[in-house]
């Protein structure tokens, strides 16, 4: 299984999307504190449709105690300012796959805390800021998953 994690996410139908993404897929969504929204609110209902009873989702008041509880086997950290493509790694069962906040991404200090080759990036053409959130684990994720044989998948 994979972990998708969501650091400090802000706009509820992208996790929304998310959600229905990780119960489609069997990927666990992990949430890690504060958020932007709160999960009962309507838009986040309406965007993950009727698969929240599908879906894996937990809460974490902070990235440590996401690590304490899951002990993922690695993280890899999505972000602009990496420089690894993200197909370049092979994905394995067990890894967490780190997305920051729509409106800022993952902070400097936490990317530097990871070795160069844990923090990927998605391809874009030149002067483009980034993909929607939503969009860009869903590129990740399918490609870790296709990695894994669409493990649990038909």
């Amino acid at each position: 299984m994979l972990h998708v994690v969501l650091y400090q996410p802000e706009i509820p139908p992208n996790t929304g999307n998310i959600i229905r993404l990780c119960a489609n897929a069997g990927a666990s969504l992990h949430l890690i504190h504060p958020l932007g929204f709160e999960l009962s609110e309507a838009r986040v209902k309406r965007a993950g449709l009727d698969y929240h009873d599908m879906a894996c989702v937990h809460e974490h008041s902070d990235l440590e105690k996401f690590f304490k509880d899951v002990m993922p086997r690695r993280l890899f950290a999505i972000s602009t300012r990496a420089d690894v493509c993200y197909t370049e790694v092979q994905f394995k069962a067990g890894d967490a796959l780190l997305f920051g906040p729509e409106t800022r991404g993952l902070p400097q200090a936490l990317l530097d805390s990871l070795p160069p080759e844990q923090r990927l990036r998605i391809p874009m053409r030149p002067n483009n800021r980034s993909l929607n959130l939503s969009n860009a684990v869903a590129v990740i994720v399918y490609e870790a998953w296709r990695q894994l044989a669409f493990e649990g998948g038909c």
